[in-house]
């Protein structure tokens, strides 16, 4: 049995629904810059009027106005984040504890096949899901812009590196998704759990933009990828990037071994 080709074609129906609804996404927020362009002088009066700390929660920057197209992509992209985190939290919560919560272990366990092929041959069918949908992001990013940027200048270069965090940002959600579903006893329902860590850690970037701390930021992929820190300066973010890379390959190794040693409910 080739567990990567089965789970990759259950996935199939997913990578489709995630991949046209995130494109769909950021194309339909873009097409609303040509209005707010037209009245950039206003929009640029009522940022004005905000302290830093209130339009940083949103992903907005005094730097990088919301009436230039980066600004805009900006904000656009920091909400687009919020389902690509929920994607792949599911896709971590969901590839090591189906088994258990559909009673199936039986069937694949019973097989001639080490857990290590099985975990990895998982972990590389949602990752290569995961890179699909991404490539659909890059396509509706750059699409939207070059559609809806009303003739204004940008770096695309900046743009590039942005979207170019995608995939680490991908990773961490789906790692700790993984480390956490082999670390209870039992997950009853995936979408919980990928909801509230999608949505929790986007709390918890808002808190550190509000309250000006980094405490808050160490662990949220939203602050370590922010989209207005890539695209005024250009680069990731040194520190925070080499924490998530930290994070997530800690929770690899964990999900890993604890996967190994798991004992697996079964009928």
């Amino acid at each position: 049995m080739n567990i990567f080709l089965f789970e990759l074609k259950n996935y199939r129906k997913s990578i489709i629904i995630w991949s046209l609804a995130i494109g769909f996404w950021i194309l339909f927020y873009m097409a609303f810059f040509p209005m707010i362009s037209s009245n950039s002088e206003t929009y640029d009066l009522i940022m004005q009027d905000f302290p830093p700390e209130f339009l940083a929660m949103f992903g907005m920057n005094s730097d990088l106005p919301m009436s230039s197209v980066l600004g805009y992509f900006g904000l656009t992209f920091s909400m687009a984040q919020i389902p690509i985190a929920i994607q792949a939290a599911n896709y971590g919560f969901h590839t090591l504890s189906v088994e258990e919560r559909e009673l199936t272990a039986d069937f694949l366990l019973s097989k001639p096949v080490k857990r290590s092929k099985i975990i990895i041959s998982k972990f590389f069918a949602a990752l290569l899901s995961l890179s699909i949908v991404n490539i659909f992001v890059w396509i509706s990013s750059i699409a939207s812009i070059y559609l809806f940027s009303d003739a204004k200048p940008f770096d695309l270069n900046h743009v590039l590196v942005l979207l170019s965090t995608v995939t680490l940002f991908q990773l961490f959600f789906l790692s700790i998704g993984m480390a956490i579903s082999v670390s209870v006893k039992k997950i009853r329902s995936v979408l919980s759990y990928s909801m509230a860590m999608g949505f929790g850690l986007y709390i918890m970037n808002s808190f550190k933009s509000l309250f000006s701390s980094d405490v808050f930021g160490i662990i949220s992929p939203y602050s370590h990828f922010n989209p207005t820190y890539i695209l005024i300066e250009g680069h990731y973010h040194i520190t925070f990037t080499i924490i998530s890379v930290l994070m997530i390959i800690v929770a690899l190794v964990m999900s890993y071994f604890l996967y190994l040693r798991r004992n697996i409910p079964s009928l």
